[in-house]
């Protein structure tokens, strides 16, 4: 599952986060060749970020795919999330940083069973969600 993470120091409050998570969710899926219902998109305003010393509109992300990143396709995705920031929230294409991490399958996997054992055992203990707890990720 491809996940965009990005943050920026642009106030969302008046934003249409919407049509930004719903364009950046089809140019990950279509340059990265994953299907759209596969694609996350994590979006943070009002995020204190300095870039060149200076806290003008900027942005930073984090893609993180299994598999399907290349420098091709890292030069596509980087223009295409750089073209949206810059058309909703003014944030100049020159004061976005993306960084990509290309996971093997059975890192993600193995937090995705973790969580299903999880919600296993909860459900055993007649829990049912949303569950109030706090999850915190170790890496192993």
């Amino acid at each position: 599952m491809p996940c965009l993470n990005l943050s920026t120091n642009v106030n969302l409050d008046a934003i249409d986060t919407s049509s930004i998570l719903s364009e950046a969710t089809s140019a990950v899926a279509k340059v990265i060749g994953k299907p759209e219902a596969y694609v996350m998109i994590v979006l943070k305003g009002s995020v204190p970020i300095a870039f060149g010393g200076t806290e003008d509109p900027a942005a930073y992300g984090e893609l993180v795919s299994i598999g399907g990143l290349n420098a091709d396709v890292n030069k596509k995705l980087s223009a295409e999330v750089a073209e949206i920031l810059e058309s909703k929230l003014s944030v100049p294409k020159s004061r976005f940083f993306l960084k990509f991490y290309d996971t093997k399958a059975h890192q993600s996997q193995e937090n995705a069973q973790c969580l299903h054992a999880l919600h296993q055992v909860l459900s055993l203990d007649g829990m049912a969600p949303p569950y109030k707890l706090k999850l915190h990720w170790q890496e192993l």
